[in-house]
């Protein structure tokens, strides 16, 4: 994999979920992409029991670029530590139930997934109990593996049909521009919108 981009697409007051979705796809494809499939990336979170002193919040997700894999981010007072495990760790945090509790309904971004020449882009419905709330758009640049390499080159495709809406890089990149991209760079943005999203929406984590 490559660097990747998450970028929330501003909505439209005339504009529904799935018409959004139709206007950027036939942007994408004007300039020649061609869909791949569909993707799902997804987040339930797990908070701790009262009972066991300062709040720890578990987020688990799962990409269905990387299959295989289940990626949590663990948010206490202090920290965030990151995890990746394979898929037996859904079935621990079921059996984690005196310890967490589920926080909120899930929350997922899915849609149609294009590729034109070296990008891989997507574009996701982000939905809360099956309820609309918003378009994310993920750009991967696969040729290259550190950001400061081809942000400006990224910065440039998505503003060529984004729009002027592309301006400040992800925070999780801001730090780590000269470091090798890994997939849970690609997760940590991906949380870092739901958590907006939830907020938004009522919920508090």
């Amino acid at each position: 994999m490559g660097v990747t981009i998450l970028h929330q697409f501003p909505m439209l007051e005339n504009r529904t979920g799935p018409q959004t979705i139709e206007f950027l796809t036939k942007r994408i494809v004007a300039l020649g992409a061609v869909q791949m499939g569909q993707f799902l990336v997804d987040c339930d979170s797990y908070i701790s029991m009262p009972s066991l002193g300062p709040q720890r919040t578990v987020h688990v997700l799962h990409n269905s670029e990387q299959p295989a894999s289940v990626f949590s981010i663990l948010e206490t007072n202090t920290k965030t530590i990151p995890l990746v495990a394979d898929g037996l760790f859904d079935l621990l945090m079921l059996k984690m139930t005196p310890i967490y509790t589920k926080k909120v309904a899930k929350i997922e971004s899915k849609g149609p997934r294009f590729e034109l020449a070296d990008f891989c882009i997507k574009l996701g419905s982000v939905t809360i109990s099956q309820n609309f709330k918003g378009v994310l758009v993920e750009v991967e640049y696969r040729p290259c593996v550190v950001p400061s390499n081809c942000v400006g080159l990224m910065r440039e495709f998505l503003q060529g049909f984004l729009g002027s809406c592309v301006q400040s890089l992800p925070a999780c990149l801001q730090n780590k521009m000269d470091e090798v991209y890994q997939p849970m760079d690609t997760i940590q943005q991906y949380l870092d919108h739901f958590l907006n999203f939830r907020k938004m929406a009522g919920y508090s984590g």
